[in-house]
Protein backbone atom coordinates (compact mmCIF):
# COMPACT_ATOMS: atom_id res chain seq x y z
CA UNK A 1 0.00 0.00 0.00
CA UNK A 2 3.15 2.31 0.73
CA UNK A 3 3.84 2.17 -3.13
CA UNK A 4 0.56 3.16 -4.31
CA UNK A 5 0.59 5.90 -1.25
CA UNK A 6 4.19 6.86 -3.26
CA UNK A 7 2.58 7.09 -7.19
CA UNK A 8 0.00 9.18 -6.07
CA UNK A 9 1.79 11.59 -3.80
CA UNK A 10 4.36 12.20 -6.86
CA UNK A 11 1.17 12.60 -9.35
CA UNK A 12 0.36 15.30 -6.85
CA UNK A 13 3.44 16.94 -7.01
CA UNK A 14 3.84 16.98 -10.60
CA UNK A 15 0.02 18.00 -10.78
CA UNK A 16 1.15 20.52 -9.04
CA UNK A 17 3.93 21.47 -10.59
CA UNK A 18 2.29 21.67 -14.35
CA UNK A 19 -0.03 24.18 -12.09
CA UNK A 20 3.05 26.49 -11.54
CA UNK A 21 4.51 25.90 -14.91
CA UNK A 22 1.16 26.95 -17.00
CA UNK A 23 1.13 30.06 -14.74
CA UNK A 24 4.86 30.99 -15.13
CA UNK A 25 4.73 30.12 -18.83
CA UNK A 26 1.27 31.97 -19.21
CA UNK A 27 3.25 35.10 -18.03
CA UNK A 28 6.00 34.83 -20.24
CA UNK A 29 3.98 34.20 -23.12
CA UNK A 30 1.84 37.91 -21.70
CA UNK A 31 5.01 39.71 -21.44
CA UNK A 32 6.10 38.74 -25.15
CA UNK A 33 2.59 39.13 -26.43
CA UNK A 34 2.98 42.55 -24.16
CA UNK A 35 6.13 43.01 -26.00
CA UNK A 36 5.44 42.45 -29.59
CA UNK A 37 2.20 44.89 -29.32
CA UNK A 38 4.19 47.45 -28.38
CA UNK A 39 5.90 47.17 -31.32
CA UNK A 40 3.26 47.28 -33.57
CA UNK A 41 2.15 50.19 -31.76
CA UNK A 42 -0.71 49.08 -30.30
CA UNK A 43 -2.52 51.75 -28.15
CA UNK A 44 -1.79 51.24 -24.68
CA UNK A 45 -5.41 50.16 -23.47
CA UNK A 46 -5.20 47.17 -26.05
CA UNK A 47 -1.90 46.30 -24.56
CA UNK A 48 -2.78 45.65 -21.17
CA UNK A 49 -5.75 43.88 -22.60
CA UNK A 50 -3.72 41.72 -24.36
CA UNK A 51 -1.18 41.20 -21.19
CA UNK A 52 -4.68 41.29 -18.56
CA UNK A 53 -5.99 38.61 -20.75
CA UNK A 54 -3.56 36.39 -21.55
CA UNK A 55 -2.30 36.11 -17.82
CA UNK A 56 -5.73 35.72 -16.28
CA UNK A 57 -6.19 32.88 -18.58
CA UNK A 58 -2.97 31.07 -17.55
CA UNK A 59 -3.88 31.62 -13.91
CA UNK A 60 -7.06 30.54 -14.79
CA UNK A 61 -5.63 27.03 -16.10
CA UNK A 62 -3.01 27.01 -13.57
CA UNK A 63 -5.53 26.88 -10.73
CA UNK A 64 -7.71 23.95 -12.81
CA UNK A 65 -4.76 22.00 -12.39
CA UNK A 66 -4.08 22.74 -8.85
CA UNK A 67 -7.25 21.67 -8.04
CA UNK A 68 -6.89 18.40 -9.55
CA UNK A 69 -3.67 18.27 -7.58
CA UNK A 70 -5.69 18.95 -4.46
CA UNK A 71 -8.41 16.01 -5.48
CA UNK A 72 -5.88 13.89 -6.15
CA UNK A 73 -4.15 14.00 -2.46
CA UNK A 74 -7.20 13.57 -0.97
CA UNK A 75 -6.79 9.92 -2.50
CA UNK A 76 -3.24 9.58 -0.47
CA UNK A 77 -4.23 11.10 2.37
CA UNK A 78 -5.54 9.03 5.45
CA UNK A 79 -9.78 10.07 5.33
CA UNK A 80 -10.62 12.53 7.87
CA UNK A 81 -13.31 15.25 8.34
CA UNK A 82 -10.17 17.48 9.03
CA UNK A 83 -8.79 16.78 5.46
CA UNK A 84 -11.99 16.79 4.01
CA UNK A 85 -13.19 20.41 5.59
CA UNK A 86 -9.85 21.98 4.69
CA UNK A 87 -9.55 20.37 0.52
CA UNK A 88 -13.26 21.95 0.91
CA UNK A 89 -11.83 24.97 1.58
CA UNK A 90 -9.01 24.87 -0.75
CA UNK A 91 -11.08 24.19 -3.38
CA UNK A 92 -13.65 26.61 -2.92
CA UNK A 93 -11.24 29.06 -2.34
CA UNK A 94 -9.46 28.29 -5.88
CA UNK A 95 -13.21 28.12 -6.93
CA UNK A 96 -14.34 31.77 -6.10
CA UNK A 97 -10.26 33.06 -7.60
CA UNK A 98 -11.05 31.61 -11.20
CA UNK A 99 -14.89 32.82 -11.18
CA UNK A 100 -13.28 36.29 -10.41
CA UNK A 101 -10.91 35.96 -12.81
CA UNK A 102 -13.02 34.22 -15.61
CA UNK A 103 -15.76 37.54 -14.91
CA UNK A 104 -12.60 39.91 -15.11
CA UNK A 105 -11.70 38.17 -18.57
CA UNK A 106 -15.16 37.52 -20.37
CA UNK A 107 -17.01 40.51 -18.79
CA UNK A 108 -19.92 38.45 -18.03
CA UNK A 109 -20.77 35.46 -15.51
CA UNK A 110 -19.44 32.46 -16.16
CA UNK A 111 -22.87 30.79 -16.55
CA UNK A 112 -24.03 33.97 -19.39
CA UNK A 113 -21.35 32.93 -21.53
CA UNK A 114 -22.65 31.74 -25.00
CA UNK A 115 -19.09 29.49 -25.34
CA UNK A 116 -17.45 27.89 -22.77
CA UNK A 117 -13.93 29.34 -22.16
CA UNK A 118 -10.78 27.69 -20.29
CA UNK A 119 -7.97 29.10 -19.20
CA UNK A 120 -5.80 27.45 -22.14
CA UNK A 121 -8.86 28.84 -24.30
CA UNK A 122 -8.03 32.24 -23.63
CA UNK A 123 -4.18 32.08 -23.64
CA UNK A 124 -4.62 30.54 -27.47
CA UNK A 125 -6.62 33.09 -28.30
CA UNK A 126 -4.49 36.20 -27.56
CA UNK A 127 -1.36 34.01 -29.15
CA UNK A 128 -3.42 33.50 -32.57
CA UNK A 129 -4.60 37.17 -32.05
CA UNK A 130 -0.88 38.56 -31.66
CA UNK A 131 0.17 36.42 -35.24
CA UNK A 132 -2.62 37.52 -37.04
CA UNK A 133 -1.75 41.24 -35.86
CA UNK A 134 1.96 41.01 -36.61
CA UNK A 135 1.21 39.67 -40.13
CA UNK A 136 -1.00 42.67 -40.61
CA UNK A 137 1.13 45.12 -39.72
CA UNK A 138 4.23 42.94 -41.95
CA UNK A 139 1.66 43.70 -45.03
Amino acid sequence: MDVMEDVFTWVAVAFESLGTLAMVVGLLIAIVLGIRAIGRGDPGEEIFGIVRRTLGGAILLGLEVLVAADLVRTITSKPSIEDALILGIIVLIRTVLSISIQIEIDGVLPWRRAVVTSGATVVAHEVRRDAAAAKASDK
